[in-house]
């Protein structure tokens, strides 16, 4: 029998999504017919809105079935640099925005144009399980700067200022964030804006894809209006699948330095070309109406909050900071749980309980629930979370 082809260095070394392979594995035991409970999904439980389809709908049968731009729609290019600049306070320009394949592709994208081999991408942890990744894939290494329960998963700014040297290139924050649900504060975001303004070398990265989910009295703030100083180091990456339920439409898109920008449609223009043309009229129809749908959808997942933080909290030796924003509470289990890994498995195999570990996102003592679900199911999964701690 022949061996199979030898895989690239890259390749080998490429370790595939966790939270995908969880949820994967979760839905394959329910084709089977196992109960299962799951909180381990950042999808959003909406239908996207009615008159997103429609738009996008009425755009296939106009005929926009064609090759489009590979930097994006310019009509859909120049609404969202409109919202940048009045909604988020960067001033931005059309030529500063590329429509990209998600928001991940976003993220790919600026890491291949902006990192060389030996770079370092520095990452406060906990973090998105696809950042050290997608640094690896451009030759990057990731340095990261850690958090903990017990300090509120506050970035460190001394912590991180000490682990700067002349390979650091690229800083990378989400507020709010996944998986913590924290959402950084201005005053933060400013102490942050005078630390970088110290090393000119350093770019940062501010992904806000969960911009519009936040909890009641909290404001999203974008890290590129923080500092007219900075405002050309800084490239946000945003998009449409968690606030507007557009998931699988996979629409979303980085912006800021033109010359980056210009680079960074180049290599989408020999990977993947344009975004699918009618999806980005259902965009535009998104970006260009009032944010009421963004707004009532946000309300609910706050109720949602509400109650996986009582139900938390009500199970003996959970550690809990209570999410602010995003829709991910990021608990630490008791002391005597040293390894989230095999925790969820066994989860998983003994209550069909679906949660994710918190290794993939940096940290071993906790696990991630995900409240883009029903009551019901939160209720649920509190009760078999409850059990497995009690026998475990």
């Amino acid at each position: 029998m022949l061996s199979p082809p030898e895989l690239s260095h890259r390749a080998t070394a490429l370790k595939s999504s966790l939270t995908l392979e969880i949820s994967a594995k979760a839905k394959a035991l329910q084709a089977e017919g196992r109960d299962i409970c799951s909180l381990s999904t950042g999808e959003p439980d909406f239908d996207t809105p009615r008159f997103i389809v429609e738009a996008a709908r009425e755009a296939l049968a106009q005929g926009v079935t064609r090759y489009g731009p590979a930097a994006g729609d310019p009509e859909l290019r120049s609404a969202l640099a409109d919202k940048l600049s009045q909604e988020n306070g960067i001033a931005t320009h059309p030529e500063q925005v590329l429509i990209c394949n998600g928001g991940k592709q976003a993220v790919y994208n600026l890491f291949q144009v902006l990192l060389n081999p030996g770079d370092e991408v520095l990452l406060p942890a906990p973090y998105w399980l696809s950042y050290p990744e997608m640094a690896a894939l451009a030759g990057a290494n990731t340095v990261l700067i850690p958090s903990t329960a017990a300090d509120g998963f506050k970035l460190d700014l001394d912590a991180l200022e000490a682990r700067i040297t002349s390979r650091s290139r690229l800083l990378v924050i989400n507020s709010p964030g996944n998986p913590t649900g924290r959402v950084m504060q201005r005053q933060e975001l400013e102490a942050l804006a005078e630390l970088v303004a110290r090393h000119p070398r350093l770019l940062v990265m501010s992904d806000e894809i969960y911009e519009y989910l936040l909890g009641e009295g909290e404001s999203h703030i974008s890290f590129a209006a923080v500092s007219d100083e900075l405002k050309e180091r800084c490239f946000t990456v945003n998009g449409f699948a968690k606030g507007w339920a557009m998931t699988g439409w996979r629409l979303g898109y980085l912006a800021g330095n033109a010359s980056v920008i210009k680079a960074a449609s180049a290599l989408q223009s020999q990977s993947t070309s344009n975004v699918c043309s009618f999806a980005q009229k259902g965009a535009l129809a998104a970006i260009q109406a009032s944010r009421s749908c963004v707004q009532e959808m946000a309300l609910i997942y706050n109720h949602r909050r509400s109650l996986l933080i009582e139900g938390l909290r009500a199970i003996p030796g959970i550690t809990l900071i209570p999410p602010k924003g995003a829709f991910y509470a990021f608990p630490q289990l008791p002391d005597h749980v040293s390894n989230s890994m095999d925790f969820c498995h066994r989860a998983l195999e003994d209550e069909g309980l679906a949660v994710v570990p918190g290794v993939a996102f940096g940290d071993d003592s906790c696990i991630r629930l995900s409240y883009a679900v029903s009551h019901g199911t939160i209720l649920d999964g509190i009760n078999r979370l409850k059990r497995m701690l009690s026998s475990y």
